[in-house]
């Protein structure tokens, strides 16, 4: 049996892993698994998603209750993490240990988290800064979404068959899951359906927001022998009719192909613990109109991407001496992506035209970005109670526009680009006493610009109608990142049994960092005369720096009641502009009660955001009000393998819009202010396992 302690789950609690059944090979899908000689330091782990009795949207709502981040929202559909003021590539998002997606739409209606469905996570691992080398190129940190995996302990058919209804909305979710295991190989399958409307806020506006998706996953694994086992994993997505409430266009369709095949072989002798391998291909068809907004009387806009992306990892473990274990590898990130704007114009400079004239327009250029990685980490066992961690890694990023917009091409020699990047970490773990840990970390990310900052040309990507363009020229943006923390927990006799504690100090200062600066040596392209006529154009700047807290306090009442506080907070600077950075959201805290029975559960959060002065104007922010909510949880299990939820989330109501929500965009009824979050949702869920 297998003990593991993590005091930042959703419950103080031991959980119990019963790995007498039969011999298993775990591959690297998860990076944290309990242990301190191979868990990677300042990490941050949220689970048990099984007893979530509230039907995310999207898997971006699940981060709602990890402390320390935000959401960006455009819609209900299109959201995006933001941790610590840091999102889109700034943060590593993958899952199951380095599978990636890349979105192919410029406005992200699309992102990595859109293709998958939320009740397939079983847990997010999150590393919390550039402190470990092993999992791609990291500037600002590492999100690992890990998947279902078959857990049967016996070799009939399991599954499970769940639905939701949210009545804010009329949205529906359901859900249907599959899995068998035997000694030599385990097979399992999901089959998903969400339906959601236009959800109201506390003042009873409708928001458009509505939207439909179908997914399927199949997932098999083979062992081929007590060490080596091979694994491969399918899925598919398909969005229909998606609204988009912050973004100028909708979507017609968004469909995504993910494949991933794994490899690993244990034991292979005494000084080679180890070698893993993956290797996997996605592909996403995105396609986006504005046929149903009012800019369509003057021009209708219509835009077909595509987004390919390839990758993998080979890595060997190794143990030059007893005390050092080495982890070394090469791994891969291949991005292309191509697609045009085809637009009929209709009127011009308010006159309507006897023939609408037709137009395409570039978006990707038929660009590629490659990032080939070659890193290696070592740990040091010190003895039994510390370790030092140490990594180092070379990125070498090839990329170029292959078919260039004219108008970009001359503004810039477009040569094929090559870049070589060096990151790298060393940090310290300490176990004070079985109840305390003391971890400290310094890490420098590196991340090369991505494809909007490189080659968007002339189109709108930010919450501002500034048209932008990209830049290939842009250096590298560094991360030198600066971290202490502090966890333990203390059993307790009495009314009180048990206390728990983390907190963490951070400080980021940032070189070569990206923003987009309007240039008025240029003229917008489309519409000149429309203002703003002066575009934007992305460029580095040197003076930026982020630094911040989070901290939680844990109280345990019996083994069943207790109490918790979560408070997170970022303060950002760029000082040549003397601003903000964008999207740093404001001080943010929760308190939680909660009782938890073999049978039965239930919770409250108290909410409480503050307002938010500190703005990046360049961005096209505005000031945002502090709020409070309220969210009312509660499960019952009536019979062995019957589950039943029902939440009251925002309880009192409350108009509301949080600070990283994105501004109504070319809507009929609404003027160009944030989204507004949803009002009073009741909701009600439904699970039988067999």
């Amino acid at each position: 049996m297998l003990f593991i302690y993590n005091s930042y789950s959703q419950e103080n609690t031991t959980i119990v892993i019963d790995t007498t059944y039969k011999k298993s090979i775990k591959l690297d899908e998860v990076i944290v698994v309990g242990n301190i000689k191979t868990d990677p330091v300042l990490t941050l782990v949220s689970r048990n998603y099984s007893k979530q009795i509230v039907q995310p949207k999207n898997v971006t709502d699940l981060f709602n209750d990890i402390n320390g981040f935000s959401i960006i929202k455009r819609g209900n559909y299109a959201l995006d993490p933001s941790f610590r003021a840091s999102q889109y590539e700034q943060l590593n998002v993958q899952y199951d240990g380095g599978t990636k997606a890349m979105h192919a739409c410029p406005n992200r209606m699309d992102p990595i988290t859109t293709h998958i469905i939320p009740e397939e996570i079983s847990k997010i691992e999150i590393i919390k800064g550039p402190f470990s080398v092993r999992y791609g190129a990291t500037f600002a940190g590492i999100i690992n979404m890990v998947t279902h995996r078959p857990d049967a302990t016996d070799n009939k058919l399991h599954g499970s068959i769940s639905g939701g209804y949210e009545h804010n909305g009329n949205s529906f979710v359901s859900l249907l899951r599959l899995e068998q295991v035997t000694n030599n190989y385990d097979i399992s399958g999901s089959l998903g359906y969400r339906d959601y409307g236009n959800y109201k806020d506390g003042n009873g506006t409708e928001i458009p927001s509505s939207f439909r998706s179908t997914d399927y996953s199949i997932r098999f694994g083979y062992n081929l022998t007590e060490n080596q086992r091979i694994q491969t994993h399918w899925r598919q997505s398909f969005g229909r009719d998606v609204l988009h409430a912050g973004l100028a266009m909708d979507t017609d369709y968004d469909d995504s192909s993910i494949l991933s095949l794994d490899y690993k072989w244990n034991a292979i002798s005494n000084s080679i613990q180890a070698f893993t391998a993956k290797v996997y291909y996605s592909y996403v068809d995105h396609l986006m109109h504005n046929l149903d907004r009012p800019m369509a009387k003057m021009t209708e806009s219509i835009s077909a991407v595509e987004a390919t992306t390839i990758g993998g990892k080979f890595e060997l473990t190794w143990i030059p001496v007893k005390s050092i274990t080495m982890y070394s590898g090469v791994d891969a990130l291949l991005i292309g992506r191509d697609g045009n704007r085809n637009r009929t114009v209709k009127m011009m400079n308010g006159t309507q035209l006897p023939n609408p004239m037709e137009f395409e327009d570039k978006i990707w250029q038929d660009a590629y970005i490659h990032d080939w990685g070659l890193f290696s980490e070592a740990k040091w066992a010190i003895n039994h109670k510390t370790i030092l961690s140490a990594g180092i890694r070379l990125d070498i990023i090839t990329s170029e526009a292959t078919d260039p917009d004219p108008a970009f091409e001359a503004l810039y020699n477009l040569d094929k680009r090559t870049e070589n990047n060096l990151s790298g970490t060393v940090s310290l773990k300490h176990l004070i006493n079985d109840k305390l840990s003391f971890e400290t970390a310094y890490g420098r990310g590196v991340r090369s610009a991505n494809m909007v900052e490189r080659f968007i040309s002339h189109f709108n990507v930010g919450q501002d109608p500034y048209e932008y363009i990209g830049n290939p020229d842009l250096k590298a943006e560094i991360n030198n990142q600066w971290e202490i923390g502090l966890k333990g927990w203390q059993p307790l006799e009495g009314i009180i049994n048990r206390l728990g504690f983390s907190t963490a100090v951070y400080y980021s200062h940032f070189e070569n960092y990206i923003v987009a600066i309007i240039d008025e040596t240029k003229t917008r392209k489309y519409n000149p005369s429309s203002p703003p006529i002066h575009p934007k154009v992305f460029q580095n700047l040197n003076k930026a720096f982020k630094t911040g807290f989070e901290i939680m306090g844990e109280i345990g009442f019996t083994n069943d009641i207790s109490m918790k506080l979560e408070m997170a907070y970022v303060y950002s600077r760029n000082k040549d502009l003397h601003e903000s950075l964008p999207l740093t959201p404001p001080l943010t805290t929760k308190l939680f009660f909660g009782v938890e029975k073999e049978k039965w559960w239930a919770n409250i959060q108290w909410n409480l955001v503050s307002k938010q002065p500190k703005i990046a104007q360049s961005f096209g922010e505005i000031s945002t009000k502090g709020y409070q909510t309220m969210d009312m949880k509660f499960g019952i299990k009536p019979l062995k393998n019957i589950t039943l939820g029902a939440a009251v989330l925002n309880t009192f109501d409350t108009t509301y819009n949080n600070h990283l929500n994105f501004s109504f965009t070319n809507q009929a009824d609404f003027s160009r202010v944030p989204i507004t979050d949803p009002g009073r949702n009741i909701t009600a869920f439904l699970q039988y396992q067999f």
